[in-house]
Formats: C-alpha cells, sequence, structure tokens
C-alpha cells in the first residue's frame, strides 16, 4: 500500500493577518509621504503591543515591555520607491525626477496615480508607438532615460493640470498593487519592504496570542526613508537606542536569467530566509541566530556582503555606541520593479526565525568578542 500523504503544514498566516498583507501593500508610501501606510500598520499591531509611538518624520514604533530597559528591535521600512513632478510643459505633459532608485527601463506605458494637492489624479507613462519608431530602418531604437519620460494626464495644457491639483514637488506612484500566482507566490509592486512590516507585525501578534513573556523591552521599527539613504533607521537607532537589533529586508532571488550568481551569491525564493555576514553584521549576534535556526529546523540561506549591506543593519550597527545588530532577508524576484514576487513559505519561515530568536533571547545573552 501507498504511504498516506503527509499533512499539510498548517499556515501560521491567518484570514485576519492575510487581510492586512494585502490591505497594507496596496496602500501608497512613497519614500517621504510614508503616513498613509503608517496609519494602517499600526491600526493592524496596536492589539498585540503595550504602546506606541511615531517620531517627526513618521517612523512608526510599537513598544511591548516599555519598563524595560533592556531593548530589543525588530525592524523593517515602510518607503517606497517613487518620482516626484520636476516640470510641466505648456502642452500639459508632466515630467518627473526619482524619489528613491525607481527603474525608468519599465516606466514606458506605466499606470501611475499623482498624489495631487486635491487627492489622486490618474496618468500614464507616455511612450511612441511602435509604428512610428520603424519609418527609418537606420533609427536606432529609442530607450527610456529619466529625461525623455513623462506623464500624459489628459490635460491639454500646463493650466489645467494646475487645476487638477498637480504642482512641482507632487509625489508619483505606480498602480499596481498585490496579487496572487500559483505555488503560494505573491507579486507586489512595494514588497520592498512591505514585506518586512507585514514580518515584523506577525511576531507580535504571535507573540501575544502565545501568551509569551519577554525579558526585555521589544521595539517593533517601521521605519521610514530607507530607499533614500537609511534616514528614518538613523533617526529612530538613536532615539531608542536599543542593544540589540534584528533588521529584516528584501534580498534578490538570483536563479532569474541575467543575473550573476559569481556577483551576487545563490539565493532562491521558497528555500527560506536569506543571513548574511557583512561588517556591520555582529558575528556572535548571527551565531546565535544561526543556532536557533537549526535547532527549530528553518531552513536558511547565506550570503556575503562586503563594505555594506545597503539596509538599515548599517545604521543601528554603528548607531550611538554600536548596536549588535543581524540581517535577516527575504528572497525576492525583479525588486524595484511592479511585479516584485516572493514565496509564502519564506514569509512564514521569515517571520518564525525571528520569533523563535526573540523567545531565546535573554539580558544575559552573551554577545562579547572578549
Amino acid at each position: 500500500m501507498a504511504k498516506a500523504k503527509a499533512a499539510k503544514k498548517k499556515s501560521i498566516l491567518t484570514d485576519r493577518s492575510l487581510e492586512f498583507l494585502k490591505n497594507y501593500h496596496n496602500t501608497h508610501s512613497p519614500v517621504g509621504f510614508e503616513i498613509s501606510g503608517q496609519k494602517v500598520w499600526l491600526e493592524y499591531l496596536k492589539p498585540y503591543i503595550d504602546t506606541h509611538f511615531v517620531d517627526p518624520y513618521g517612523t512608526a514604533v510599537g513598544v511591548i515591555n516599555p519598563e524595560h530597559t533592556f531593548k530589543v528591535v525588530i525592524e523593517g521600512h515602510a518607503d517606497e520607491i517613487s518620482w516626484f513632478v520636476n516640470y510641466i510643459s505648456p502642452e500639459g505633459l508632466i515630467y518627473l525626477k526619482r524619489n528613491g532608485g525607481v527603474d525608468h527601463q519599465i516606466a514606458p506605458a506605466k499606470r501611475v496615480f499623482i498624489h495631487g494637492k486635491k487627492g489622486i489624479v490618474k496618468a500614464v507613462f507616455g511612450w511612441p508607438a511602435i509604428h512610428t519608431r520603424l519609418g527609418n530602418p537606420d533609427a536606432k531604437e529609442p530607450q527610456p532615460r529619466v529625461d525623455n519620460l513623462w506623464l500624459d494626464c489628459g490635460a491639454r495644457n500646463k493650466k489645467e493640470v494646475e487645476e487638477l491639483g498637480v504642482k512641482v514637488g507632487c509625489v508619483v506612484t505606480y498602480e499596481e498593487g498585490f496579487d496572487e500566482l500559483a505555488h503560494d507566490y505573491y507579486i507586489a509592486r512595494a514588497f520592498d519592504n512591505r514585506i518586512g512590516g507585514f514580518m515584523i507585525a506577525e511576531v507580535a501578534r504571535l507573540l501575544k496570542e502565545n501568551k509569551k513573556k519577554l525579558p526585555f523591552g521589544l521595539y517593533i521599527v517601521n521605519a521610514v526613508q530607507e530607499e533614500i539613504g537609511l534616514r528614518g533607521a538613523e533617526m529612530i537607532a538613536r532615539r531608542i537606542k536599543p542593544d540589540i537589533a534584528i533588521v529584516t529586508d528584501v534580498t534578490h532571488d538570483t536563479t532569474t536569467p541575467m543575473i550573476s550568481k559569481i556577483v551576487e551569491g545563490e539565493i532562491a525564493c521558497g528555500k527560506g530566509p536569506s543571513l548574511a555576514t557583512a561588517p556591520a553584521v555582529h558575528n556572535k549576534l548571527l551565531d546565535f541566530v544561526t543556532d536557533v535556526a537549526e535547532k527549530k529546523k528553518i531552513p536558511v540561506q547565506w550570503r556575503s556582503l562586503s563594505r555594506s549591506t545597503g539596509t538599515d543593519t548599517d545604521s543601528f550597527a554603528y548607531a550611538n555606541d554600536g548596536c549588535p545588530s543581524v540581517l535577516i532577508s527575504i528572497p525576492l524576484r525583479y525588486m524595484h520593479t511592479t511585479v516584485e514576487m516572493l514565496h509564502k513559505s519564506d514569509i512564514e519561515n521569515t517571520i518564525m526565525l525571528m520569533y523563535e530568536t526573540l523567545l531565546e533571547l535573554t539580558p544575559k545573552t552573551n554577545l562579547r568578542y572578549l
């Protein structure tokens, strides 16, 4: 008789948390304008924390055990890449500047929202029809650049654009939202790093629902302005002065075409979170997290980083007198596009690695080198 198939492992994600995942990712939170997403995030988090605060630039922090002097941070960042309106032509076409590391090559023919002074204005990135580009066989195919991309919102002149509430300085985000693909894959325009905010909120939920008591203060940090230089983490690290920081972000799935494994390492969606070695990553804390992963049978992958991690880990590690910090990343395909893609099992394993690490940590955990 054939062996019965093993029962499918029960997901740690509830219907309510999945609804939050979709709603949170569909809420536009461009760099410097993250407040809408932060409101959604805090509203979900509040039942699972003791208190919260928001700093002057919008970094939101939930706190468990605020009375403890030993402080541990778990962190993600809330912002998404976007554009700024930079110039409106007499013909009513709108030219842009980057706000964060937005990829101009994916822009042609995309639909966008201009966050105007009177509300959302819909627009599109215009691009010449292929018919008009084939007339001259000697002409080179035009390539999208920041200076040759424009938005068309249907206005016939600059005055009509301004009457819609669109001014220089308005921020622009892509329209695409959360969706599901086959085989437990999710896509969204801003998994970098709205997925981090989701996962740290889920850690707080599990602690509350499982009635776990931590022997330290836990600060659940959703930082702003990571995409333009780790600025939110820099500010909040100085304010909290944590003793330990566990940072989560995305990393590249390197199994798709046109990515060098020699340069980027070998990381794949569906094979667990990625742990990184880097100068900013505290070796003894990394060993501690690795031991937890082995003990709890949580699959992990490895990568090496050089001068910096390029994540909020750097801001926490080098803040104040130095803070032992570790980076736990989730594999992601197509970073900084509107179809960022990740696997459900990686979300769950990353949540569980942070959760189990917190349960093992104490103020007496030895992270000293000598």
